[in-house]
C-alpha cells in the first residue's frame, strides 16, 4: 500500500496515529541535524521529520531530491509551540518518518514549479505542461473547472434541463470559421467536419420533443489565435423550446451570479446587469464588449454586460452579406419583411443578445429562426443557390416540415468565463493541456506528419508549397 491518507486528511485529530503518505519531494531543509522534507501531493503539503537515530532510514532521506517520488509510513505528531504553518491544512501537525520508499527519481526540471509561473515563457510552460500542472495554482484552477461545472450540471438539471451529448464527427457547413476537416476511410473524397458548435444538432433536439437541453461541447474552429481564443474548446451550451429571450437571460444571470459568488467567491459590481443595445454600445464604447469595471484592478469586483439587439447581416470585403451571429438567428418580427426589401437588408435587427465580462464576450444566444421559409430566405441573402441550400441545410428543413416548436439558446466559452472572472491574462491558463500561440497542441508537439501509407489509404496527397 502506498498511502492511507491524503494530506488534507490529517490534522490535530490525527495525532499519535501511524499512517502511510505518498507524494513528491517539494522542498528540503535542514535544520541542525534535522532534515525536513515538504511532502506534496494533490490534496496539499505536509512536513515530513526525519533524525539521526535511524541511522539507515537517516542516510536514505539524506539522498532525496527536489520531485522525487516517495511514500513514507510514521507518526503524526504536533508541531513544537510557535513552530506552526497557518498558511497550509496540516501547519499545526508535522510527520515523523518510520519508513521511506524511493518510487521514483527525478532529474532537475527545466523550470521552479513553486511560484506562479507568470515570468517563465509560455512555450516552455505548454511544452511540459505536465509539470506545469504540479504547480499548486494550476492545480486550484483544475479543480475550481470542476467546482463549476459541477455546479452548473446540478443548477440546470434541477430545473428541469437533459444533458445530451452531441456528434463530433459531423457535416461542414459554413458557420463564421474555417472546418477542421477529417477524411473519410470508408467514404473517399468525403470528409466530415469538427463541429465549430452544436447549432443544428440542439435545434434538431427540439425538434424531438427535448425542450430543455445543455452540455459541455468541444468545439473546434480553424482561425487564428489570439489571448482569448484557442482552436479547441469547451463551452457551456444551452436551448429551450417555448422561450423568450427574457427567459434565457434571467436564466443565465442566475446560474453567474451563484457561480461567482458561491463557487469562485467574487463580487459583482451590478445586479440585475446592466443592458444596453448593439448601437449605443458602439456608439459610447466603439466596442461590442466594453470593460465596464470602476476599478481595473485584481480585486475589483465583476462588470457584467448584456448587448442586445444586434444587426442581422453585416456586408464582408467583397460586399456580400454574413450574418453577425449566425443564419439561424429570428429576426426581430417587425423586421421580417425587409428580407424582401434588397435596401432594407441592412437595417434589419436580430434577436440576438451577448453577455460581456470585464471586456470579453463570454457568452452568446439568440432565439431562432423556425419558420423554413424565413431560414431559406436568410440562406439566399448570404449567397446560397438553392442547390448549395439543399446539400447544407435540408436536413434541418426537412426537420422543421414535422412541427418545430419556437426555441432559442444560448452558448458561453467556459474557458473565456473562467479567464475572464479568474482575471487571468491568457486562456491557457485556465485549460490543462491548450494549443500554443502558434497553433500546436502542448506537450504532443501536433500537428505533425503522418505515415505515407496512411495518405495512400485515403487517398490523399500532399501537396508540396510553391
Amino acid at each position: 500500500m502506498y498511502r492511507s491518507h491524503f494530506c488534507e486528511q490529517l490534522n490535530k485529530k490525527n495525532i499519535g496515529d501511524k499512517v502511510r503518505l505518498a507524494g513528491w519531494v517539494a522542498s528540503r531543509r535542514d535544520h541542525g541535524k534535522i532534515i525536513f522534507i515538504d511532502l506534496r501531493e494533490r490534496s496539499g503539503l505536509i512536513q515530513l521529520v526525519f533524525t539521526p537515530q535511524n541511522k539507515r532510514l537517516y542516510e536514505l532521506a539524506n539522498t532525496l531530491r527536489p520531485e522525487w517520488v516517495i511514500s513514507v509510513k510514521g507518526v503524526t505528531k504536533a508541531r513544537p509551540k510557535g513552530m506552526e504553518n497557518p498558511k497550509i491544512s496540516t501547519g499545526e501537525i508535522e510527520f515523523e518518518v518510520e519508513e521511506l520508499d524511493i518510487l521514483n527519481k527525478a532529474e532537475t526540471l527545466p523550470f521552479e514549479i513553486e511560484g506562479s509561473g507568470y515570468e517563465i515563457k509560455e512555450d516552455l510552460r505548454l511544452k511540459y505542461r505536465y509539470l506545469d500542472l504540479r504547480r499548486p495554482r494550476m492545480l486550484e484552477i483544475l479543480k475550481i473547472r470542476q467546482k463549476v461545472k459541477n455546479f452548473t450540471r446540478n443548477f440546470l438539471t434541477e430545473k428541469g434541463f437533459i444533458e445530451v451529448d452531441t456528434p463530433i464527427l459531423t457535416k461542414s457547413t459554413p458557420e463564421g470559421a474555417r472546418d477542421f476537416l477529417v477524411p473519410s476511410r470508408h467514404h473517399l473524397g468525403k470528409f466530415y467536419a469538427l463541429p465549430q458548435s452544436p447549432q443544428q444538432y440542439k435545434q434538431l433536439l427540439m425538434v424531438a420533443g427535448l425542450e430543455k437541453y445543455f452540455q459541455f461541447p468541444f468545439c473546434f474552429r480553424d482561425e487564428d489565435l489570439r489571448a482569448d481564443r484557442l482552436l479547441e474548446f469547451d463551452q457551456y451550451d444551452i436551448e429551450m423550446s417555448f422561450v423568450e429571450k427574457e427567459d434565457i437571460l434571467k436564466l443565465i444571470e442566475e446560474l453567474l451570479i451563484e457561480t461567482c459568488e458561491k463557487i469562485l467567491k467574487k463580487e459583482i459590481q451590478e445586479k440585475p446587469f446592466p443592458r444596453m443595445n448593439y448601437e449605443e454600445v458602439i456608439r459610447r464604447y466603439k466596442t461590442d464588449k466594453p470593460d465596464l469595471r470602476k476599478k481595473k484592478s485584481s480585486g475589483s469586483p465583476l462588470a457584467f454586460l448584456w448587448v442586445l439587439n444586434f444587426p442581422m447581416f453585416e456586408k464582408k470585403e467583397d460586399g456580400a452579406w454574413s450574418p453577425c451571429h449566425h443564419p439561424f438567428t429570428a429576426l426581430i418580427d417587425e423586421h421580417v419583411p425587409f428580407l424582401d426589401q434588397p435596401k432594407k437588408i441592412g437595417q434589419i435587427k436580430a434577436k440576438q443578445y451577448d453577455l460581456v465580462l470585464n471586456g470579453a464576450e463570454i457568452f452568446g444566444g439568440s432565439i431562432r429562426t423556425h419558420d423554413p421559409l424565413i431560414l431559406f430566405k436568410v440562406f439566399k441573402i448570404l449567397g446560397h443557390s438553392e442547390k448549395e441550400i439543399k446539400e447544407k441545410f435540408d436536413h434541418l428543413l426537412e426537420a422543421f416540415r414535422y412541427g418545430v416548436p419556437p426555441h432559442g439558446g444560448i452558448a458561453g466559452g467556459f474557458a473565456r468565463f473562467l479567464m475572464a472572472a479568474l482575471g487571468e491574462e491568457s486562456i491557457r491558463e485556465v485549460v490543462p493541456f491548450p494549443t500554443t500561440g502558434q497553433g500546436t497542441v502542448s506537450v504532443m508537439e501536433a500537428p505533425s506528419e503522418v505515415e505515407e501509407s496512411q495518405l495512400k489509404e485515403l487517398r490523399l496527397k500532399v501537396l508540396k508549397e510553391e
